[in-house]
């Protein structure tokens, strides 16, 4: 008998949970949609900064083009790494391929010069002919609004990054979205850039 009790209670726990089943709403698609839509990350494009001569550079004029972005500093031990972003976008400029500087002085202070120092700097010691822009802070309560989109994962839809010092690049796809962070040690010429360029 008691075991006929233990039986009829299993088996209606059973129907119970089948029927609850049965009967409650799933509403987790929708609601990952709506989280996904949220969500959709921004595109560089939006942005229009003030380059080294005072002219605007819109960013939306590089759609179509693969983006390296960088900041940089004419006084730091990783400041030869002008050679190779210079040589880098002499080789694939015409491969829908650009470059964007931005020289800041967030490290050590060693971009202590105004924009046209920069520009005479640049152009004398490494013969700079990718667009440079005029100095901003790339970290900090001040930072740039291109540096936001840039670091922050809420806007860029990647990741959340912090500029580590001079001469960190990030990688914007043809679309105009984030799609990599390089460290300030990696060089311009590392098989990881050269290939993403190339589409390998």
């Amino acid at each position: 008998m008691r075991n006929f009790i233990l039986l009829s209670c299993t088996l209606g726990l059973l129907w119970t949970s089948q029927n609850d089943a049965q009967t409650k709403p799933v509403a987790t698609t929708n609601k990952h949609h709506t989280m996904n839509s949220e969500l959709k990350a921004e595109t560089i494009y939006q942005f229009k900064v003030t380059d080294l001569h005072g002219k605007i550079f819109d960013f939306a004029s590089l759609k179509g083009k693969k983006i390296l972005v960088v900041n940089t500093a004419s006084e730091c031990g990783l400041t030869p790494q002008y050679k190779d972003l210079e040589s880098i976008y002499e080789k694939y400029k015409d491969k829908n391929f650009v470059i964007v500087g931005f020289p800041a002085n967030n490290f050590g202070a060693q971009e202590p010069g105004t924009n046209d120092q920069i520009a005479t700097f640049c152009k004398a010691n490494y013969g700079v002919t990718f667009p440079m822009m005029s100095k901003i802070s790339v970290k900090g309560s001040d930072k740039h609004a291109v540096y936001q989109f840039l670091t922050e994962k809420k806007r860029n839809g990647l990741q959340d990054s912090e500029v580590e010092w001079n001469f960190q690049k990030y990688l914007i796809n043809e679309d105009g979205q984030l799609v990599k962070v390089l460290s300030p040690r990696t060089l311009p010429t590392d098989p990881e850039i050269i290939n993403w360029i190339k589409n390998k």
